[in-house]
C-alpha cells in the first residue's frame, strides 16, 4: 500500500472532476466494465493481454479499489 499523499493541486483537480464533469457512479460503472473486459480478455487467452497479465492483475486491483470508493458495490452489507 502506498503512503504517498496527493498534492493539493491534484486533490483540487479530482474534486472538480467529480463535481463538475462526471458522476462518480458512472465512473465506477465504467471502471467495472473495463475490469470485466480485461479479465475476460485474459481468461480468453487474448495474445496481446496474455503478455501483460502481471501488470493487468495489479491494474485490475487498483481500478476495482477506486470503483469501490466511488460507488461501493462489493462491500455493501
Amino acid at each position: 500500500m502506498s503512503t504517498n499523499t496527493l498534492s493539493k493541486e491534484a486533490e483540487t483537480k479530482l474534486i472538480a472532476f467529480f463535481n463538475d464533469r462526471v458522476d462518480p457512479n458512472a465512473i465506477a460503472k465504467a471502471l467495472r466494465q473495463v475490469n470485466f473486459t480485461l479479465a475476460f480478455g485474459v481468461m480468453s487467452k487474448v495474445e496481446l493481454l496474455q503478455s501483460e497479465t502481471p501488470q493487468l492483475g495489479n491494474s485490475f486491483y487498483w481500478l476495482n479499489e477506486l470503483a469501490e470508493i466511488l460507488d461501493p458495490y462489493l462491500e455493501v452489507e
